[in-house]
């Protein structure tokens, strides 16, 4: 049964973007390695900018980036597209998941706000509403203000690109998958969960070690999803 007590408030916005703080380190490491990517990669600055502002979308402009080529052509922008699409699959499950919430919302009010959706909002906002909380400012106030983090957080990633010659010697690239995993942490809840990431993580293996490229995203997300919705019945 749908919620009918939802509101919108400005108090609601700052508990938002302030439960967003502890993650804010590894957002701002993604940011600035993405500068430095987008950098080494010949992007301009403006283009840097624009990508990481406009696209929003983390893992998914990493995996662009590998993809994109100078001068960028049709089959290198289909590539990066269908790559980026593959990624964010997840994001449909996760848009839906808050349905309960957001779907007493005024469409013209939730549609532009899903452009905010991140992991890590998603995680506060889904925990809210167990806690009780049918303020969807928690939700819109994380995701405003880990854009902005976001949006800011690579520029001086990006002017650091041309002294940084290899970002794996540094390290930087084992940051993507460590703030990830670090998002699992609250989620956890027993079996469901261990045994759902389980069955992922091994077909995601698998797949990348038979096929390589980016379906073991693919496959590993319908397989966790198939065995968490077996568990459930």
């Amino acid at each position: 049964m749908l919620e009918r007590n939802v509101t919108l408030s400005l108090k609601g916005c700052v508990q938002g973007a302030l439960l967003c703080m502890p993650g804010f380190p590894g957002v701002v490491a993604l940011g600035m390695v993405f500068g430095t990517v987008a950098a080494q990669k010949g992007l301009t600055f403006l283009e840097t900018i624009m990508i990481n502002s406009l696209v929003f979308a983390g893992a998914s402009q990493f995996v662009a980036m590998e993809v994109y080529s100078d001068p960028l052509t049709w089959g290198s922008l289909i590539a990066m597209v269908g790559v980026t699409a593959a990624v964010n699959m997840r994001m449909l499950l996760i848009g839906a998941s808050l349905r309960p919430w957001l779907g007493q919302v005024p469409a013209y009010k939730t549609y532009p706000a899903l452009y905010f959706l991140t992991d890590l909002n998603w995680l506060i906002s889904l925990s809210e509403y167990e806690k009780g909380t049918r303020d969807w400012g928690v939700y819109l106030g994380s995701g405003l203000f880990t854009w902005t983090v976001w949006s800011l957080s690579v520029i001086p990633g990006y002017f650091a690109g041309s002294l940084i010659s290899d970002p794996k010697a540094f390290g930087l690239d084992v940051i993507l998958p460590a703030f990830f995993a670090a998002l699992l942490v609250p989620l956890w809840k027993g079996k469901r969960q261990t045994v759902s990431w389980l069955v992922a993580g091994a077909v995601a293996t698998t797949t990348w070690a038979l096929v390589g490229g980016y379906w073991s995203i693919f496959t590993g997300a319908i397989a966790g999803a198939l065995a968490g919705a077996y568990l459930d019945d």
